[in-house]
């Protein structure tokens, strides 16, 4: 594998890492280079950006989440067909699960062989960023840091003071951008708004974006700091193949594309409601996962996994669309806003009927976090779907981490326990009225549900690290 590779990192967060990878995502792509945009770590809202500056599937790298011998496959299987492959790190450069490096942008980029480029906010200091690139380029001598790009520069004069205090130290400076309110993306409680709830908007500030990059950054130096990386030892990760165990027969990949599902009343006699067809289309079980701008959160490889494990994987919009795709027989929620969205959830009565007569029937229903919201009785007062006997609600307070978890029981989704790691990531909880079987146990307590088909939890894992679970899900789903 000898894709030209490059890692976006900085001293901390909030020095433009998201601004700057995006930018040259962008701004590349507009060269007419394919460009391949990574993100370190569990986020899913910097992907979504990604994608929309690339025009590819955005694909995490967490080796936390996955595990490390997984991370440069992975790479490898997201960047095929590549020209150039962008990495956004997370946080700060060395910064990784506790006091570990583990996790950590510099982790991944020791994983990838890549060179590192350093976004250092520059709006509060000028000689001093030397002492700082410094620091960063001697911590750690398996990581190459091999150029800074400035951002926030005040003025031509702080521009100069900066080139020359770095110069002083023999650290090439790739660009230097000043303030620009143009490209600023709206945030909230968890962070940045979502691309896909203001699509539109969000991508003509990305080609804004683009041109302040192509504008200010040396985009030659880039490109042939990329091309230093070397040849990446690494086999290509295959759904497929992943899925292949001795628990089962390998499964022959067929198209990981999800098919969009779209919602009118003069298609519903033809889709037929959630139980039409037996669960099945031409013979592979039909698997609707949800999407739309209320559920962002959806690694790429969990798709890809459904499909290779035999599925036909359908996106179901539970703002627009009114009824689960024809034939459905597993639905799988992942992340996302639903609190944000909750008026317009509960408006769809539609839906959410559809999808407790599907739980009702057994049938396979795996929900992550603002799955579990959208299935609870209700969320902050508004009614959702109901197949749990729960309420949810805000609150203030932000629950954030990795977890070490152990299946509770057996489930559609693990045999019980299965130990796993996964992310949280909310600021809601939930209460039980009639508590149904827990689905994990962590840090000495249980969390989660478990009845019949359904397994819901806040806890988010990375189906990468676990194939199985695609295989288990399909199954019941068949």
């Amino acid at each position: 594998m000898n894709v030209p590779r490059l890692v976006v990192a900085a001293p901390a967060s909030g020095h433009g890492k998201t601004t700057v990878a995006t930018g040259l995502m962008a701004a590349l792509t507009a060269r007419g280079l394919a460009v391949s945009g990574h993100k370190a770590g569990p986020d899913y809202i910097d992907p979504g950006y990604h994608a929309l500056a690339t025009g590819r599937p955005a694909r995490n790298l967490d080796p936390v989440l996955c595990g490390a011998g997984t991370i440069a496959p992975l790479f490898a299987h997201g960047a095929a067909g590549a020209g150039i492959a962008v990495i956004e790190g997370v946080m700060g450069l060395f910064d990784g699960r506790g006091t570990t490096a583990e996790g950590s942008t510099a982790h991944v980029a020791r994983l990838l062989g890549a060179p590192v480029v350093l976004v250092v906010d520059a709006s509060a200091q000028g000689r001093s960023v030397a002492a700082l690139v410094s620091g960063f380029a001697s911590f750690d001598p398996a990581v190459r840091l091999a150029g800074v790009i400035l951002n926030r520069v005040g003025s031509a004069r702080h521009e100069q003071i900066l080139r020359d205090a770095l110069a002083a130290i023999g650290v090439p400076v790739l660009g230097a951008l000043r303030r620009d309110d143009g490209v600023a993306v709206p945030s909230r409680h968890l962070g940045l708004v979502p691309a896909a709830e203001w699509e539109a908007a969000a991508s003509q500030v990305i080609a804004r974006l683009a041109a302040l990059i192509t504008e200010s950054v040396d985009l030659d130096a880039v490109v042939a700091l990329a091309r230093s990386a070397g040849p990446l030892p690494a086999t290509l990760w295959d759904p497929a193949s992943a899925l292949a165990s001795p628990h089962g027969p390998s499964v022959i990949m067929t198209s990981g594309a999800p098919q969009r599902h779209q919602s009118h009343d003069d298609d519903r006699g033809r889709r037929g409601g959630a139980q039409a067809a037996g669960g099945r289309s031409g013979g592979r079980p039909v698997v609707a996962v949800a999407g739309g701008a209320a559920f962002t959160f959806c690694y790429t490889e969990t798709v890809e996994l459904l499909t290779a494990a035999g599925a036909d994987v359908v996106t179901v919009d539970p703002l627009r669309d009114e009824s689960l795709p024809a034939g459905t027989g597993a639905l799988v929620l992942g992340g996302g806003f639903p609190e944000v969205h909750a008026g317009d959830l509960s408006g769809n009565e539609r839906l959410r009927a559809d999808v407790a007569r599907l739980a009702r029937s057994g049938a396979p229903v795996v929900a992550e976090c603002a799955g579990l919201l959208y299935l609870a009785a209700e969320l902050d007062g508004l009614p959702m779907c109901g197949v749990l006997d729960a309420t949810a609600r805000m609150t203030p307070r932000l629950t954030l981490g990795y977890r070490d978890a152990v299946a509770a029981g057996s489930s559609v989704l693990t045999p019980a326990g299965m130990a796993v790691r996964g992310h949280e990531f909310h600021r809601t909880t939930v209460v039980p009225g009639n508590p149904a079987a827990p689905a994990w146990s962590f840090g000495g307590q249980e969390e989660g549900f478990v009845r019949a088909g359904v397994h819901a939890s806040y806890l988010h894992l990375h189906w990468a690290g676990y194939p199985d679970l695609a295989r288990r899900v399909v199954a019941a789903a068949a």
